[in-house]
């Protein structure tokens, strides 16, 4: 399984994937939005997470391989994970920071959105973001989510998030 964009390959992620992901996932600019940057073993996890969600469920967080380049760029996909009490498909999406602004994330974003409707059928899909994560809230309403409530997120210093939700009738 792969998908391709006009400059993205999105695959699945191997054990080999921790050396290019480690620069992004633990650089401080990068995580920023996050509680904290990843430490090595939280990426090992990260990756061994994506891989089992895929072999059960074929879909997850994947690498965003840059086609002229041929380096990870960052990571996106669909999980299933607890957002705001209850199992949701969750979009997600992290830019390394030099490549900020150049429409990767809505690319990469876009493009799991159409494949989560057509291929795998889902018909909701949500992405939560801190509130004061400009970036991340455009891209969602660039997939024409739109913000359905705010929560205080647990999982991230209890700040205030949103939530975004794209629902096919």
């Amino acid at each position: 399984m792969q998908i391709e964009t006009a400059r993205l390959l999105i695959r699945p992620y191997t054990a080999s994937d921790f050396a290019a992901l480690q620069p992004i996932l633990s650089d401080p600019i990068t995580m920023q939005f996050w509680p904290a940057p990843l430490s090595d073993e939280q990426i090992h996890g990260w990756i061994e997470r994506a891989m089992t969600m895929f072999a059960q469920h074929g879909f997850s967080r994947m690498p965003l391989i840059e086609r002229a380049s041929g380096a990870i760029i960052g990571d996106c996909g669909l999980m299933l994970a607890q957002v705001n009490n209850q199992t949701e498909h969750d979009l997600g999406y992290i830019i390394q920071h030099q490549y900020w602004r150049q429409g990767y994330a809505s690319e990469a974003a876009q493009a799991w959105l159409d494949y989560s409707i057509d291929t795998l059928g889902v018909t909701r899909i949500v992405a939560n973001m801190p509130h004061d994560h400009h970036g991340s809230r455009r891209v969602a309403e660039r997939l024409g989510m739109h913000k359905q409530t705010e929560f205080h997120n647990q999982r991230n210093r209890d700040i205030l998030t949103y939530l975004y939700v794209y629902a096919q009738q």
